[in-house]
């Protein structure tokens, strides 16, 4: 029986989707989704047999992600998916050939937490590994964001986070030595808010 796409891709971030589709994933074989939640991006790489990896603060949330695997990719040992902040991650320098983090880094305290993240991200990754980053950003509603100190911000629908611009995201892509695999883009969702990819390729 041929699967719908909901089987093959679950609710895959559209835009981690488009990084299939442009054949970023294909030669990959190491896989970590950092802040992974119950695994929503991972269906499809569980199916097609990646080496995959994921972190959660959550333990309820890596305990919905090992229930996913065990019914998809049952080879994986249950002790790739762990308990962990990302600032935090156990494994060696180099470990990983693509690491996601989709909708995490918005929630730092403050510039120092959301640094930690980004650059003990960057260090698992691999030379020649990509990083994709999506996060909440005030890319087009500069103006109608209000400020709340330690890099948080309230967005005109009253969500709030630690929000990043098109300057920051450019620095550190600077400051890493990496390269944009992809112009930075932004939705901008009805001027309520706005959400950004970021696609960093290390040298």
């Amino acid at each position: 029986m041929t699967q719908s796409l909901q089987q093959q891709f679950g609710n895959m971030d559209i835009y981690l989707f488009d990084q299939l589709l442009k054949g970023r994933i294909d030669t990959t074989k190491r896989i970590l989704d950092a802040g992974c939640g119950g695994g929503r991006n991972l269906v499809y790489l569980l199916q097609q047999g990646y080496d995959v990896h994921a972190v959660d603060q959550n333990p309820n949330a890596v305990s919905q992600a090992i229930q996913l695997a065990a019914r998809l990719a049952p080879e994986l040992p249950e002790g790739n998916f762990q308990q962990s902040t990302i600032e935090g991650l156990s494994y060696p320098d180099q470990t990983f050939d693509v690491v996601i983090s989709n909708a995490v880094l918005h929630f730092s305290r403050n510039k120092q937490q959301f640094e930690d993240m980004l650059f003990s991200m960057w260090r698992v990754l691999k030379e020649g590994g990509f990083l994709f980053v999506r996060l909440s950003s005030m890319i087009g509603i500069e103006a109608g964001v209000t400020e709340l100190g330690n890099g948080h911000y309230r967005n005109p629908d009253g969500s709030e986070g630690y929000l990043v611009d098109q300057q920051m995201l450019l620095d550190y892509t600077a400051q890493l030595s990496g390269r944009l695999l992809d112009d930075i883009k932004t939705t901008n969702v009805q001027g309520f808010r706005c959400m950004t990819t970021w696609c960093i390729g290390k040298p």
